[in-house]
Parts: structure tokens; C-alpha cells; sequence
């Protein structure tokens, strides 16, 4: 088969680039994944590269499986070597089970993942006396690793990020990393950054890789962040072979450290680089692809292209302003079933910006019997019995983890309690040593203990005997051994319901097997356990679910056949704390573009003038997205007409109402006329146009406002502010503090902070 008869002219100008860099700007279904695969074949094809200097780079494991398989379709079977073909994370554990020795660490490092975090930066906590301290470890870790991701040392993090708990966080941030030095561990940013000091501090090393990757292809380049960016430039130092393939209209993870400036800058950073548009969608219809241009050309960051395609102008989308949440969940849930009567075959997406939209939307998919599945519920490697019996095996082949010796010491119960844990944990502290060794000294004065020293010694034993057995057993076999001799099947069956108890155990049992596949593979057993570790709820989407729920995050990559977007307001979609930021708001609109884009043949908006707010038991008015005004009046049916009608909030308002039977209410709100006249500048818009002069209003309002001299306003709760440093926020809570006023405010990009007012320096936005 000649590889080139099945491109269009600007893919097949892509795959048959020569040398030098290159950047393919492949918008939303255009066929990304088949020009990177075909390029990898016709490289290897034309003789151009061995396989194995060839290394592709991608974000999930799916979609580096998915890479792997086409190129094994393309190319012949009989080949002595394969080109590398990995997630960004993968690829790095790969390079650091070589070279981290070079770092101080042991190249048996355990990776610890976000559950594994958490119970060590718990532990931390209670170390140093701060249970009760404002920030939860979540927080806490979540600035930890946005300064890694800016290569900010504990010791430049006040200086970088002043506040009143900047020198807590650099304290806990010091012991964190040390904590997961002296477990011989690394976090998923160290994964990265380790990578890259590597390269950096051993010439050697950046001198082998650079010479055996000579063409580097890299996918979603739009969602790298900088060490990836720095990675990518070590690796491609000698040869600037980089084949680059992303869509700056699809960069949404700013929240992870994603730069969409890597792809606006990459001709700079890449002298010579050669740029090809891949416009023509083979994905959606023309009217959803006018739908998301027409939002998506607002933006002023991006470098612009035009999608097409041949998949005819297909059916406009609807719109649909809902009476309430309740109502939209309902609404949304007969047009699936009508859906799914008329086109069983049909895949089905419901896409909204928060989690907790999710609620509404499972309830009623219950109720009417639709199977349906969660994205971003709990992953396989996630499930409790599966984290154990990983924690005995991590355990095994690195006995300086610490987090997974906490985590199975006494799992199954064999008596050893919390206070045994806290002697041994003081002991362990006191001489900079592992649990495990502590255990051991420990033990050999079974006075010292008490009651608990025998079952330490016999957890001891256990442990000695199985990391005797590493070498001769497979984890497969290793694992049926631990679960036969910990009893843990007797554990469930004691602490679960039967129902239960079995269907962990059918986990455990699907663990094994798959520990045992991976070895049919030729994969070493830490190269499972990476595996395990850097796996995500994406990896096991069941792909033949015919109604899916999901954040629009997590809709990225995926495709259906319709796609309901659903809470389409102000303040949710786009979020309130990206609306007095540039950058935020065109990364919303970004997401936007996203969720429209996965959508074949069917597009649904949805709205309700009246969504409870968050962590409140009110329903506030609302305003719909002005993403709904960027959206040409007839490419969207109903679109004009649903901000006339009832529910304007200068007659009516909502209450929550469980007694009332009437034809209004809808089982959750009670729709009422309003006793009490609202500000008519709060009123619905009527029309297209009355909302986009709204929009316009309110940033003209905003400017204003913020030009005004005399009285400065207070930072009150609910309040946007602007900090010189940390950025845009809302304020949570103010505090008189003595003399002073202590405020609480949450930062879209740095999370909470507490800041005292006279110091803040805030803008009132």
C-alpha cells in the first residue's frame, strides 16, 4: 500500500517533510494522530530513520496506544526494533530508571501518585504540629507543585509568592521533598523536572539521547508545559528534528502548567521551522464547525485557521433555556432516550465545566433505566483493593517506602495500632532512616513495644520472606502468594457486604491478571508498577458506553455522535474567576470550542436562569454565557428565543419548595411571582442582541469602575480582586483582626491564600 494515497495535500505534505523542525496546526478532527503515525511509517518505510531513533511523545496512555497500534498496522510485522512511542511521564521514568543515580537517588524509585501525596503531606502536618492549619494538604500540595512546574525552590518560594503562610509552605515544601528522598520516591512533577536536571547536569547523558532520538515527534504541543518545553529542547539540541503537531485553539490546561506560548512561539525557539494548517475536519458536520468558529474567532491569542469539510452542513444545533436544573437534566434526558430509540448505535456525551453538575444528570439517567458512565469517577488503579495490593508489591521491591508500608501495615488488622505507628514513625524521624529499618531496631528490645512488637516481627517475616521470592516469582504469582498469606479476602468478606466483597475481589483477580499480561510482554515488574502508577480514569473509558458524562477537560481527544453542553451561564461557563482575565476567558472560550468540536452529527446547549450556587442552598438569577451570544442566530435553533418567555427576575423568583404540588414546581425549584422588584439592570435579555449589548455593558461598567477616584471599595466576600503577584481572585472571607483586616481569597492560579489588607495591595475589580 503506498502510505501517501490515503492523505490529503496538506497532510501528505506533513509526513513527507524532510529535516529541521515543523509545526502542523491541526485543528479540532483533522486528522492529527494519523499524520504523526504515517510520518513514523514513512520514516521508517523510506528508510529515512531506524525504528528505534524514533521517539513520539503524547499526553495519555490511550492515546499512545492508539499511536503504537496504527503504526503496527502500517508497517510490516517481521522487525527487529520498534520506534518509541510514549506518554511525556513514561518516557522520563524510562530515562530515570537509567540515569536518576546520577541524582543520589536508587533506580528502584517508587512513584507516588495523588493519593500517595496526600497521605505523606498528612503525615508532614501532623509532624510539625499544624492539623489545624487553614490550608488542607490539597492546597497545600497544589502550590507545591505549581512552584516545581516554575522550577521554584522551597527556598525562593516566599520571595516568589509573599504571604502570611509563605514561609509554612516553603517549610512543608522542604520536608516534602526530603520525605520522598529519603523514601527513595518521586511525585509526578519530579518525573519531569528529575528528567530534565538530568540532562542538563550530565552532558553525558544529554549527548547519548540526543544522538539516538533523531527525529522527535511531539502530540498536543499546545498542552505542554515548561519542562516538557525544556525537555523537548535537550532532546532536540543536536539535530532540531522536531515534528510538532497541536492546536493552539484546543490549549485548556493552563491549570496544569500548560504554556499555550510554546505553540504561539515555536518558529522563534525553532529557527527554520516549516508550517502546515490542517484545516479539512473529518469529524463534524459544517454547521457545528461554523457553531465553534464562530465562538473560537474571538480570541486574539491564536494563530488562526479555517475548518471544512465534506461531511455535508448537517443539522443545526439547538438551544435550550431550561426552568431549572432539574428541568435541564430532564430535558436532556428525553432527547437521549429519543436518541437512542431512533439510533441505538449512537455514543452520547453530556459535557458541563464542574464536576458537581454531574448530579442532576445521573439521578435522572437512573431513574429512566439509560446506562451511562462517569469519567472522572474513581480509576481501577485507584480502587482501594487494588492500591493494596500495589502498596505490598511497591513495598517489596523498594523497602524505603514509606507511604506504602503506612499503607498495608496493618491491612488486613493485625494489631498493630496507632500507637505503635507513632513510636516507630518518632524513631524512623529521629535517625533519618526508613519505617522499615526503624521497625527492625525496634523489635530487637521487644520491650520497647509491647504487645504490638510481635505482630511487627511477624509483618517482618512476611516482608523478608516475599522480597526473598522477588526474583524467582512473577508479580502475578507474588501477588496470589500476599493475598493468600495477609488473608485479605477474609478481611472483605468480614468488613464488606458479600456483594461488595466480591466484586473488590474480582479486582484484585483482574490486577493479577494483568500483572501477568504484562509480563507475557516482556515488561519488568517496574515497568508494570509505572505503569499502574501514571494510569488515569481516561485509560479505562469503556469506549462502548452509549451516554457518557464528563467535565469538558476530560472530553478532549474524544469524539461523539451528540453532544449536549450543558450550564451554559455566567459566572459557571465561563467560570467567574476567569472573567477579569484575558487569558482566562480565552482559555474558556478555548473549552468551549472543545466541547462543540467533539460532536459528529448533533449539537444541544443548555441553560437555566436559576442554578443553586455552589455550597448554598439559594438560587441565584443568572445570565447566559456570552459564549451563547458569540453563536450565529441560525446555525442555532431556539437560540433568540430562549432569553424571552417567563423568567424574567424583575417578576419572578426561585425558592426552594419540596410541599408544592402545583404544575410549576419541578421536584427541586418552585418558580413564584416575586413579592420584591429587582434591578432592572438585572433583567433578562430578550434577544441576541439585548445580550451582547449586556456583555458589552458590563465590561464598560467593570472599566469604569475601576477608573474612579475617592473612596477606595472594600474587599468584600464575593468580590473579584487582582493581586500584583498572584493574579485574579475572589475574595472567600474578611476577618477583623485586631487593628488589621484578614482576608481569605481563592486565586485561579495559585489556589487559596490568606493576606492581610493593608498589605495586599489588592485591585478591586
Amino acid at each position: 500500500m503506498d502510505l501517501l494515497e490515503r492523505l490529503n495535500p496538506q497532510q501528505r505534505e506533513a509526513v513527507e517533510h524532510g529535516k529541521g523542525p515543523a509545526l502542523v496546526l491541526a485543528g479540532a478532527g483533522s486528522g492529527k494522530t494519523r499524520v504523526i503515525t504515517y510520518r513514523i511509517a514513512y520514516l521508517i518505510r523510506n528508510n529515512a530513520m531506524r525504528p528505534e531513533n524514533i521517539l513520539a511523545v503524547t499526553f495519555t496512555n490511550k492515546a499512545a496506544k492508539e499511536m503504537r497500534d496504527r503504526v503496527q498496522t502500517l508497517l510490516d510485522a517481521n522487525r527487529n526494533s520498534e520506534p518509541l512511542i510514549s506518554t511525556f511521564h513514561s518516557f522520563c521514568v524510562r530515562l530515570l530508571r537509567r540515569e536518576i543515580q546520577g541524582l543520589g537517588f536508587k533506580k528502584d524509585f517508587s512513584i507516588y501518585d495523588a493519593d500517595d501525596q496526600k497521605r505523606l503531606m498528612k503525615r508532614i502536618l501532623q509532624e510539625s504540629g499544624k492539623n489545624e492549619t487553614d490550608l488542607s494538604p490539597r492546597e497545600i500540595l497544589s502550590r507545591i507543585s505549581f512552584a516545581k512546574n516554575l522550577n521554584i525552590s522551597p527556598e525562593a518560594y516566599p520571595h516568589r509568592f509573599p504571604s502570611e503562610d509563605a514561609e509554612d509552605i516553603q517549610n512543608w515544601y522542604s520536608r516534602y521533598n526530603d520525605r520522598l528522598r529519603q523514601a527513595n520516591a518521586l511525585d509526578f512533577d519530579d518525573l519531569l523536572l528529575k528528567a530534565v536536571v538530568v540532562m542538563r547536569k550530565l552532558p553525558g547523558v544529554r549527548d547519548y539521547y540526543g544522538d539516538w532520538y533523531r527525529y522527535i515527534l511531539v502530540d498536543e504541543y499546545q498542552d505542554t508545559n515548561r519542562p516538557q518545553y525544556e525537555l523537548l529542547r535537550l532532546l532536540a539540541s543536536k539535530h532540531d528534528n522536531v515534528f510538532a503537531v497541536g492546536d493552539e485553539d484546543q490549549s485548556i490546561y493552563k491549570f496544569r502548567g500548560a504554556d499555550i506560548q510554546n505553540i504561539l512561539r515555536f518558529e522563534k525557539d525553532f529557527p527554520g521551522t516549516k508550517i502546515i494548517k490542517l484545516e479539512q475536519n473529518y469529524r463534524s458536520t459544517q454547521n457545528i464547525l461554523r457553531v465553534a468558529s464562530a465562538v473560537v474567532e474571538n480570541n486574539k491569542e491564536r494563530k488562526g485557521k479555517i475548518l471544512w469539510t465534506n461531511n455535508g452542513e448537517g443539522e443545526t444545533a439547538i438551544c435550550r433555556r431550561a426552568g431549572s436544573p432539574q428541568k435541564e437534566a430532564l430535558w436532556i434526558a428525553g432527547q437521549i432516550q429519543d436518541i437512542l430509540e431512533n439510533k441505538p448505535e449512537d455514543h452520547i456525551a453530556v459535557l458541563y465545566r464542574a464536576n458537581f453538575l454531574s448530579r442532576n444528570f445521573e439521578g435522572v439517567l437512573t431513574e429512566r433505566g439509560i446506562p451511562y458512565a462517569v469519567v472522572g469517577s474513581v480509576a481501577f488503579f485507584g480502587r482501594m483493593e487494588v492500591k493494596d495490593m500495589l502498596a505490598y508489591l511497591r513495598l517489596v521491591f523498594n523497602p524505603e517506602d514509606d507511604i506504602a508500608l503506612l499503607r498495608i501495615i496493618n491491612t488486613p488488622p493485625r494489631g498493630i495500632g496507632t500507637a505503635a505507628i507513632d513510636l516507630l514513625t518518632q524513631a524512623a524521624l529521629e535517625k533519618g532512616i526508613p519505617l522499615l529499618q526503624a521497625m527492625r531496631e525496634l523489635t530487637k528490645d521487644p520491650q520497647t513495644l509491647g504487645r504490638p512488637s510481635r505482630a511487627l516481627v511477624k509483618f517482618q517475616d512476611m516482608m523478608d520472606k516475599w522480597s526473598s521470592q522477588r526474583d524467582d516469582l512473577s508479580a502475578g504469582e507474588l501477588l496470589e502468594v500476599i493475598l493468600k498469606e495477609t488473608d485479605y479476602k477474609g478481611m472483605l468478606s468480614r468488613q464488606e457486604s458479600a456483594e461488595e466483597a466480591e466484586n473488590r475481589m474480582e479486582n484484585i483477580q483482574e490486577l493479577i491478571r494483568a500483572a501477568e499480561e504484562s509480563e507475557g510482554r516482556g515488561e519488568t515488574i517496574f515497568e508494570f508498577l509505572d505503569r499502574a502508577s501514571l494510569s488515569s480514569e481516561l485509560d479505562h473509558l469503556d469506549p462502548n458506553a452509549k451516554v457518557a458524562l464528563m467535565t469538558l477537560h476530560s472530553a478532549k481527544g474524544l469524539e461523539f455522535d451528540v453532544v449536549f453542553l450543558a450550564g451554559l451561564e455566567e459566572g459557571l461557563f465561563p467560570h467567574s474567576l476567569s472573567q477579569n482575565s484575558k487569558e482566562d476567558l480565552e482559555e474558556e472560550r478555548r473549552l468551549c470550542y472543545v466541547g462543540i468540536t467533539r460532536a459528529r452529527h448533533k449539537l444541544f446547549l443548555t441553560w437555566t436562569p436559576f442554578r443553586r450556587n455552589f455550597g448554598s442552598n439559594a438560587a441565584a438569577p443568572s445570565q447566559p454565557s456570552r459564549f451563547l451570544g458569540e453563536m450565529p442566530v441560525e446555525l442555532v435553533q431556539g437560540l433568540e428565543a430562549s432569553y424571552g418567555g417567563d423568567f424574567e427576575t424583575d417578576r419572578y423568583y426561585v425558592e426552594e419548595n419540596d410541599e408544592d404540588d402545583s404544575e410549576e414546581d419541578d421536584g427541586e425549584f418552585c418558580v413564584k411571582p416575586s413579592p420584591r422588584k429587582y434591578d432592572q439592570t438585572a433583567a433578562m435579555p430578550k434577544s441576541m442582541a439585548e445580550l451582547r449589548s449586556y456583555i458589552q455593558k458590563t465590561q464598560d461598567a467593570g472599566k469604569a469602575a475601576s477608573s474612579q477616584t475617592g473612596t477606595k471599595p472594600k474587599a468584600k466576600p464575593g468580590v473579584r480582586v487582582r493581586h500584583p503577584m498572584f493574579g485574579d481572585g475572589i475574595v472567600l472571607n474578611r476577618e477583623k483582626v485586631g487593628n488589621d483586616i484578614k482576608l481569605v481569597v481563592s486565586f485561579s492560579r495559585v489556589g487559596r491564600k490568606t493576606l492581610m489588607e493593608k498589605f495586599a495591595k489588592l485591585e478591586i475589580l
